[in-house]
């Protein structure tokens, strides 16, 4: 390729406007697929606090899926309020099965299984001479 055909083909290209990523001449918003995600969360997180609202009420006001807010909630980006009637959680401890307010295991598991991580040794490193590559004969 030449150089003035390569000075073309990126002087001419659309950059997302927060984070100057290329983007596709068919790709018609101003902002990456990744900025976007993270524009929509931060005013879904806008959203939440100043409301009284459940994963269906976000989604059924931003008009997208129920799941990417679930997924939200999994992630532990998003939490619900402590002892709130209102809300329907569907987010259960992955390992007991309770309710989860916040990430993927409650928080009685959560504090069983760093217990037991304590009690695992830590692997010695191995000497210099077995760390050496060698062939096998």
């Amino acid at each position: 390729m030449s150089e003035e055909m390569g000075r073309n083909l990126f002087n001419n290209g659309r950059y997302c406007k927060n984070c100057g990523k290329v983007l596709f001449e068919t790709y018609t918003k101003e902002y990456c697929t990744v900025c976007e995600t993270q524009l929509l969360f931060d005013d879904v997180r806008d959203y939440i606090r100043g409301q009284d609202v459940n994963e269906y009420d976000v989604a059924k006001h931003f008009d997208i899926p129920v799941s990417l807010v679930q997924r939200w909630i999994k992630e532990g980006r998003i939490e619900y309020k402590e002892k709130e009637q209102k809300t329907l959680a569907i987010v259960f401890c992955q390992r007991c099965g309770a309710r989860v307010n916040f990430g993927t295991l409650c928080p009685k598991c959560l504090k069983e299984m760093n217990e037991q991580r304590k009690g695992y040794m830590v692997a010695q490193p191995k000497t210099e001479e077995e760390n050496r590559m060698h062939f096998l004969e």
